[in-house]
């Protein structure tokens, strides 16, 4: 489900206003997040570090109001959820799409979440996932500790569906870090809300 905001009466009229003109309206941060309590409680309960992570971030991204927010035909609208479309790396040839609908418990989220991995790694090609508006395009790309990232953007295409992207683990300190890329719709929010994702995703990371 989904509620029309009144851009007359929102707080943010003027830079909606403002940013929905640009050629290129996205933003983006790459920070590090601390996963040393995370890995060691998916590695002892015999969990995808992935998918718990996915997770993780997908939880913190709900309790965020203008994650959720999406222009569609030129209007802004809330969603109640959003769910999840992350790329899903093959063996042995380039990854594919997927979707994996949002559940707050991650055990019900797993069951779901499996069952796509395996439907995208028994095929090949692309495979546009249908997901609509009411997603988060992840990406995964456990082979590089990237300290930025950029996308590849289609202008013709009007995007607002924010972007998050995992890199390597890497160990600091004696602790176990992972860069973290945030791309989101500067129509649509501001650092400030980029902030309060990443502190609840590592609040969440250290649960």
């Amino acid at each position: 489900m989904k509620k029309q905001i009144d851009i007359n009466t929102w707080n943010r009229k003027d830079h909606f206003n403002f940013f929905k003109q640009f050629e290129e309206p996205f933003f983006g941060v790459t920070v590090e997040i601390n996963c040393t309590k995370a890995y060691r409680k998916a590695k002892e309960r015999n969990y995808s570090f992935f998918l718990y992570y996915l997770h993780t971030s997908l939880v913190a991204a709900n309790s965020i109001e203008p994650f959720r927010y999406r222009i569609i035909d030129g209007e802004v609208f809330v969603f109640d959820s959003v769910n999840a479309s992350p790329t899903i790396n093959r063996e042995n040839g380039p990854f594919g799409f997927s979707y994996m609908n949002y559940k707050e418990n991650f055990e019900d989220f797993v069951i779901e979440a499996k069952k796509e991995i395996e439907r995208v790694r028994s095929t090949t090609g692309l495979m546009p996932a249908v997901s609509g508006e009411n997603v988060i395009h992840y990406s995964s790309l456990p082979w590089l500790n990237f300290t930025s990232l950029s996308h590849a953007r289609s202008y013709s295409f009007l995007d607002s569906c924010p972007k998050i992207s995992f890199g390597q683990m890497f160990e600091k300190e004696g602790e176990k870090f992972m860069p973290v890329s945030i791309h989101v719709h500067h129509a649509l929010m501001d650092g400030y809300e980029v902030g309060l994702f990443v502190d609840k995703f590592q609040i969440l990371m250290n649960g």
